[in-house]
């Protein structure tokens, strides 16, 4: 339950002013049917997150304990650094295929996701909890929170949420996981 608690809050945080809800806020404003953008969201986070899982579970079964515990602490360290750097998402580098709304919305967002802060965080947490289920049903939970009231409200909530404090929020949960990490957290659970 831990893990998807604190996936799920980490992702929600994560997410606010990323380049994803970015594009959730262009989807909704391009097509402005939000049923089909939602369910494409998350069709597009489960697929990208639960590869994002598999790939930490996996790092899991490679390194040593005591290897895994300095990469997660300094991934964790990294990802709260990188938190406070805002996104960009540039509304004409955006490329929507002439497919319906959903299939535009589920490739767009799969391929803006790759190599995302929640996506990177999603390897970390499914390494830090060796456990992939209830990580990526957090991490997408997470978007979910983050991204349908982006695509429902639009442009009635963009200008209202305060981005740099949820950034800062996020990054000081990050840099306290990968202190917690690197001073023996979960030890318990084998690194």
């Amino acid at each position: 339950m831990e893990a998807f608690l604190i996936s799920t809050g980490i992702v929600a945080l994560a997410e606010i002013g990323d380049k994803t809800q970015l594009l959730s806020f262009i989807l909704a404003a391009k097509f402005r049917k939000p049923w089909p953008i939602c369910f494409g969201i998350l069709v597009a986070t489960l697929f990208n997150h639960a590869l994002a899982g598999v790939v930490g579970a996996w790092i899991t079964s490679i390194l040593g304990p005591e290897t895994l515990r300095w990469i997660l602490g300094i991934s964790f360290i990294a990802m709260a650094g990188w938190m406070l750097i805002p996104d960009k998402f540039d509304e004409n580098d955006a490329k929507f295929p002439k497919a319906g709304v959903f299939v535009t919305t589920l490739i767009a967002f799969f391929l803006a996701e790759m190599g995302d802060k929640t996506q990177i965080a999603t390897v970390a947490l499914a390494a830090q909890y060796q456990t992939v289920v209830p990580v990526v049903l957090g991490t997408t939970l997470g978007m979910m929170i983050a991204n349908v009231p982006a695509v429902i409200l639009g442009d009635r909530i963009a200008d209202r949420m305060p981005v740099t404090i949820v950034h800062r929020v996020a990054a000081a949960i990050f840099l306290i996981l990968g202190i917690a990490t690197l001073l023996g957290a979960g030890e318990s659970l084998g690194f």
